[in-house]
């Protein structure tokens, strides 16, 4: 392992995040269901910061000596990428009651936009042609795994409409989220960033919770559903941003984002082994396009760099 660049490691360490990730929405997240939103979206925060504080409680007196960019970067990404996001994504899912996967890759295919974007304007990151070409096959064929050669029908049902929405704003924040995390990592140790993450997303949303009175809701938490949110706590929840934090450092933004489309690909293909869903052709052929067109990306060094 020590013969592999750095850029090598920090994109496999995000693209086993991803795929976590994708687990958690097959097999883990949809066990929540019953739950309100925010509660489900609070408690997957809240939950894991109380299991750092045991053996974190020294980053507190990091805290003191951040600036004032450093606590609006971290504010931004706990509001964005924890609060907003995943209540939105959540939100989407259980709509949909996670039967069709496409708003959570729909998701995935429209977050390099703002990242890449972002990326540009806050980071001053230089985006190369080639670059960008690897990117645009990495998404289009990323849509094709999702919809085939067709266009995305909303359906009449209401729920789809909205659920889409959620998907949109998702994108924007998740991909905006990226952005400022880079910010952040380059100023402190990525489990220092993934700590305050997770306090000030169960601050926001803890205040959310009580604004909208669903903290009675706790009491319909099941043992089993308890059991749940300690599973995502470990890993693919505070223990998959540990691992995206940890690649975020040696990786651009950009790249980061490319790498994270292993989260739409890992979906449906959990989806499959896990339940049975099938794919077909085009969506085979699909994913082992975006696959190399990521991993080329991850691979590919910028002029800037």
């Amino acid at each position: 392992m020590q013969n592999i660049p750095a850029s090598w490691k920090g994109g496999l360490a995000i693209s086993v995040a991803a795929m976590l990730w994708g687990l958690d929405g097959v097999v883990l997240t949809p066990q929540l269901r019953s739950i309100d939103t925010s509660l489900v979206v609070a408690l997957l925060h809240l939950i894991p910061f109380l299991i750092m504080n045991v053996f974190l409680f020294k980053e507190y007196r990091r805290a003191c000596r951040f600036s004032f960019h450093e606590w609006l970067n971290l504010f931004l990404i706990a509001a964005l990428g924890g609060a907003a996001g995943t209540l939105f994504i959540v939100k989407a899912l259980f709509l949909l009651e996670f039967k069709p996967l496409t708003i959570v890759v729909l998701l995935q295919k429209l977050q390099p936009v703002f990242a890449i974007t972002l990326a540009a304007v806050v980071l001053k990151e230089k985006i190369s042609r080639g670059f960008l070409l690897w990117a645009a096959l990495a998404v289009a064929a990323g849509y094709t795994l999702t919809f085939g050669f067709t266009l995305p029908s909303l359906g009449s049902a209401d729920n789809t409409l909205q659920a889409s929405l959620y998907a949109l704003m998702a994108a924007a924040a998740f991909g905006s989220s990226t952005v400022f995390s880079k910010k952040a990592v380059q100023s402190m140790p990525f489990h220092t960033a993934t700590f305050f993450r997770y306090g000030i997303t169960a601050a926001i949303m803890s205040l959310l919770v009580l604004f909208q009175g669903s903290a009675s809701s706790v009491s319909d938490v099941s043992s089993w559903q308890w059991t749940v949110f300690l599973i995502i706590a470990f890993t693919t929840g505070s223990g998959a941003i540990f691992l995206y934090y940890s690649g975020l450092i040696k990786v651009r933004a950009v790249v980061a984002t490319m790498c994270e489309l292993f989260f739409p690909l890992s979906a449906v293909l959990f989806d499959y082994f896990i339940n049975g869903a099938r794919l077909s052709l085009v969506q085979w052929i699909s994913g082992g396009v975006m696959v190399a067109a990521v991993v080329r990306l991850t691979f590919t060094r910028q002029n800037s760099d």
